[in-house]
């Protein structure tokens, strides 16, 4: 072959595969943006809902003894000060009045009638008995009762009553509190000042606001992650027989499995939340409620569930997540770095023992695909305990009525981690059918 003839072969191998370069370095920095703002985003999440769940935990609402003594002093106090009595109210305490005037005369009356022993006893009962006559004395008891109710039925006396009945409740409450009240205060100081809001509605509104956002806008990253990712297999299916860029392909495939790796072990993959959505009864013809009671939140990423078992006191949490680590994270990252020296090494390099039994032998021992069916089952199995135990508090009666939510979920993070097992056993199958064909034609060139 001329000096011509090898320069016109190499600018047809080289354009090809520069141009291949280019498409796919566009696609591979689409997905790493979409993954890198999918896991800012989930981490964001995170976040706000602990605080979510942390300003409305059940430790500081339901089980607060701050918060019933506020909720029933807030019923006592409107109670108190609405205060009035009304004409049937007034007609039954005039004869419950009256009858105990009637009694008291009576027992006055039977007091001094009974036999008197000493003289002025005798003096006294015979004065009674000579000028007052008992009849006269009850005949007047209608009209005692009615000048002693519309004196407690001033204005002058409703509002001694009430100063009484509020500085009682005032006492009380000054009075009635919990340990947990100088942390509530803490935490509703650092949260409203974070968030920037001055009331629990306030704040609760704008997390609310906040995740719905969050929530569509990080499946959009996901959606759009997952397409890049595609694409890039897609090319690599259709020119999976074009030798002359099989090197180019399997390379930057590597390169995308190891960014669908990273987002999918370090966003969140699941998300553990139960709550009371309303706890309401009536109070004196008022209702009483709390509501959005978080009763469990917790949301994990892959390295997260890790992290937490290592730092566990206990050696067999620690054995676990070691495990985990070792081939969940730590092999497959062996195994892509592998594949990617085995193509692009020499001869001579790719066939070590080590990097061999990497590239081929290794994928037995990652647990991937486990870690995505452990998740599933995990999920599967928190849902019906949760839904299960939840449904024994919705509780629907005249005295109280209950209403639970159930916020388990599975997170974005769980389906780019399973786009990275799919996509890596696509590529591991098309790696090992091209190699064992390569390996095929280059036992017949030497038979020849």
């Amino acid at each position: 072959m001329t000096t011509q003839q090898k320069n016109t072969t190499a600018k047809r191998f080289g354009l090809p595969n520069l141009i291949l370069i280019l498409g796919l370095s566009v696609l591979l920095c689409g997905e790493a943006y979409y993954g890198y703002r999918l896991h800012t985003l989930s981490s964001d999440q995170e976040q706000i809902k602990e605080d979510y769940s942390m300003s409305n935990n059940i430790t500081f609402g339901l089980f607060s003894v701050d918060q019933w003594r506020d909720k029933i002093a807030a019923v006592v106090n409107h109670q108190v000060h609405d205060f009035t009595i009304t004409p049937a109210q007034k007609k039954a305490l005039q004869a419950q009045v009256e009858q105990q005037l009637h009694d008291l005369v009576k027992k006055a009356v039977a007091e001094i009638n009974k036999p008197q022993k000493t003289f002025g006893g005798k003096l006294k009962k015979f004065a009674f008995n000579k000028f007052v006559d008992a009849k006269d004395i009850y005949a007047q008891v209608p009209s005692f009762a009615k000048t002693i109710i519309d004196k407690v039925n001033s204005p002058e006396s409703h509002n001694r009553l009430k100063n009484i009945a509020t500085s009682k409740i005032n006492q009380l409450e000054d009075e009635t509190h919990d340990s947990t009240s100088v942390a509530y205060g803490q935490v509703t100081k650092y949260l409203y000042s974070k968030y920037r809001v001055y009331n629990p509605d306030d704040f609760n509104k704008q997390i609310t606001s906040r995740l719905a956002a969050i929530r569509t806008v990080t499946y959009n990253y996901a959606y759009a992650m997952l397409g890049c990712v595609a694409v890039a297999l897609g090319l690599t299916w259709f020119m999976r027989k074009q030798v002359h860029l099989r090197t180019t392909l399997f390379v930057m495939s590597l390169l995308f499995a190891l960014i669908l790796l990273a987002v999918g072990i370090t966003a969140s993959i699941i998300e553990v939340d139960a709550r009371i959505q309303t706890l309401n009864f009536m109070l004196l013809g008022e209702k009483v409620a709390f509501e959005n009671q978080v009763l469990f939140f917790q949301s994990k990423s892959i390295l997260g569930i890790i992290e937490v078992l290592i730092k566990q006191p206990k050696p067999d949490a620690i054995v676990v997540g070691s495990l985990m680590l070792l081939f969940i994270i730590i092999l497959p990252v062996l195994r892509i770095i592998a594949k990617g020296l085995h193509i692009l090494s020499t001869k001579e390099l790719a066939d070590n023992k080590v990097l061999k039994y990497l590239t081929f032998e290794a994928g037995k021992w990652d647990m991937a695909d486990v870690m995505v069916v452990g998740t599933v089952m995990t999920y599967i199995g928190l849902n019906g305990i949760l839904k299960s135990q939840l449904s024994n508090l919705n509780i629907h009666n005249s005295f109280l009525t209950t209403a639970t939510v159930n916020d388990t979920s599975l997170q974005p993070g769980f389906f780019i981690f399973v786009g990275y097992v799919v996509f890596e056993f696509v590529l591991s199958f098309l790696f090992k059918k091209i190699t064992s064909n390569e390996t095929a034609a280059l036992k017949d060139e030497r038979s020849e």
